[in-house]
């Protein structure tokens, strides 16, 4: 028995090991590509607020050793951000077999809505949030303040926003994980979204500037993708029962 566990034990390590080499070698590939670009990726991360600076006016760097190692560290985030959908492959391949097969329904799905919305989150906090949140910086500044952001902290500035708004778009996939592990019900979820309503409004407000405009477009998508959630959850909610009849 203590050979089996060991055999298996030793098998797991090997897979494991393996499933990693391939994770690193596809990490350093993309890396190196996005380090070739660096500077351009940069740039392309910071046009939101440059299109809303006085012409002529661009960001600064206060270290001397930044120019190099800012858009160093976005090519490392972002060769990581590349790479999550194959991680999440390998990871799959690496647990699946040790998963039963009405658990294959539940995990591979959520894993694969989970990052997608990621994706989107990002997206929407760039294309949407950016301009209008760098708008309204930029225009809020004292006269004869020089708004000319230092380039690591508009980095980890907008890093964190991603992340921000990356896990706010996992509202569904918590929404129909709450409902399928029996913490809540539908039912009483559908009862309280008047509140889920004015909690997207408050989460508006709190991360939006102040404009009316500017919370409506973050709230409203905080509601859709709660009300996405609910829509889903039927249908995770079916493949629960029927697997639970399978293994009756």
């Amino acid at each position: 028995m203590n050979e089996n566990n060991h055999a298996t034990l030793l098998r797991l390590i090997t897979e494991f090991r393996k499933r990693f080499i391939y994770c690193l070698l596809v990490y350093a590939i993309i890396f190196a590509i996005l380090f070739y670009f660096s500077n351009d990726l940069y740039t392309l991360l910071a046009l939101p607020l440059l299109k809303h600076l006085p012409h002529g006016q661009g960001l600064i760097a206060t270290n001397i050793v930044a120019p190099f190692f800012v858009p160093f560290e976005l090519s490392s985030v972002s060769a990581c951000f590349l790479c999550v959908p194959f991680f999440l492959y390998q990871l799959w391949g690496f647990i699946a077999p040790a998963l039963y097969r009405n658990e294959r329904r539940f995990v591979w799905p959520l894993l694969l809505i989970s990052t997608l919305l990621f994706y989107v989150g990002v997206a929407f906090a760039y294309l949407i949030i950016f301009p209008i949140l760098f708008q309204f910086l930029t225009h809020t500044a004292p006269q004869g303040v020089l708004v000319s952001p230092d380039i690591a902290e508009y980095l980890n500035f907008t890093l964190t926003l991603f992340l921000i708004f990356g896990l706010i778009f996992e509202v569904p996939v918590i929404t129909i994980l709450l409902i399928i592990t029996g913490i809540t019900t539908r039912e009483y979820l559908v009862k309280m979204r008047p509140y889920i309503i004015v909690a997207a409004f408050v989460i508006g407000m709190l991360l939006a500037p102040p404009d009316v405009l500017s919370q409506t477009l973050l709230a409203i998508p905080l509601w859709m993708l709660f009300e996405l959630g609910l829509f889903f959850s039927r249908f995770f909610v079916k493949i629960k029962l029927s697997a639970t009849k399978e293994n009756f």
